[in-house]
């Protein structure tokens, strides 16, 4: 299972981008403008797909590439849906406080479930429809404070405001996913050639992100190729390489398995990241830190467990509770595959 290794990798990355990014301050800021690093991560995945596309061409046949105008426009919409996905992150926070945000975006996972299954047509059983629930309950309960602290009574008393832009924030971060799946799934093209075309227009929103950072303070801080490596550390860099490899991974998990091997990955990095965070910053671990990494262990188990592993469990479970006369009621019959 090539793509668990891929998924599991992005685990990992993913879970040490924060861990990166907290050390790549100093004296509790940031000596770089941050804004830049998404730029060159960008870059970063573009150079990388840019190289492994001319490598293909040096084989016996070429690989597929359509240019045709109709199937390159598509790929500018991901990159504008992100565009005001961040916007609408900023705005989010003017109501709620961060730790609301975090809980409230968790709800982009079953947001992400709906629309794989409406929009790319993909079929989910009740025990993967209920181990996606149960992963957002899970991520969400990890994340709760304990109520003796004075922000547990803010998580209901924020203007309605914020909850609606956190719930628009939930489907645009989904919709940008699935919409990138199914560019990378349409047809055979080249997982790098379709890179490209996501890259190129990724820097360009990047780009076009720090001149409006420029223009808004009227270059007071002169133009951003300028500083664009200013305060660079090897940890900064660090923090590049990571954004930009976990991008690359991130499309070939979209391009061989799907997005709900990608929620996977990244919920279980934000747990990893907290467990981490308790030997490398001091953080304290919570009961419901606990119980979170728990449920999203049933979680996955639940979702990609073979279909006779589960079948066999609810048998030998139903073995425990039923008496010899009633054995012939004992068949379960579960669809391990797809529901109508």
């Amino acid at each position: 299972m090539r793509w668990f290794l891929v998924a599991a990798l992005l685990t990992l990355l993913t879970s040490s981008q924060g861990i990166l990014t907290t050390l790549s301050q100093s004296n509790g800021k940031y000596q770089y403008d941050y804004a830049t690093v998404p730029f060159l991560a960008e870059v970063f995945k573009l150079l990388i797909s840019s190289f492994l596309l001319w490598k293909e061409f040096k084989v016996s046949s070429p690989p597929r590439m359509t240019t045709e105008w109709k199937s390159v426009w598509s790929f500018p919409i991901p990159s504008i849906i992100y565009l005001v996905h961040n916007n609408i992150q900023f705005a989010t926070l003017t109501y709620v406080d961060p730790s609301t945000y975090q809980i409230m975006g968790n709800l982009k996972i079953v947001t992400t479930g709906l629309l794989f299954r409406f929009f790319l047509k993909r079929r989910l059983t009740t025990l993967q429809w209920l181990a996606i629930i149960l992963l957002a309950i899970g991520t969400t309960t990890s994340q709760v404070k304990g109520c003796g602290e004075a922000s547990c009574g803010s998580l209901f008393s924020a203007p309605i405001q914020g909850y609606m832009l956190a719930l628009l924030s939930a489907w645009l971060s989904a919709l940008a996913g699935v919409y990138t799946e199914y560019l990378m799934k349409k047809n055979n093209d080249s997982l790098y050639w379709q890179n490209v075309q996501l890259y190129i227009f990724g820097s360009i929103f990047n780009m076009a992100r720090l001149l409006l950072d420029d223009v808004r303070v009227g270059f007071e801080n002169g133009p951003w190729w300028r500083r664009l490596l200013s305060g660079y550390t090897i940890t900064t860099w660090l923090v590049v390489l990571n954004l930009g490899s976990s991008g690359l991974i991130v499309s070939w998990l979209l391009k061989y398995a799907d997005n709900i091997v990608k929620v996977y990955s990244t919920s279980m990095a934000m747990l990893l990241t907290m467990v981490l965070s308790v030997f490398l910053f001091s953080f304290k671990p919570t009961m419901q830190l606990f119980l979170g990494i728990i449920i999203c262990m049933i979680s996955l188990h639940m979702y990609f467990a073979p279909a006779h592993m589960l079948v066999g469990t609810l048998a030998a479970a139903a073995a425990g509770v039923t008496s010899p006369a009633s054995n012939t009621s004992k068949e379960i019959a579960v669809d391990g595959k797809e529901e109508p």
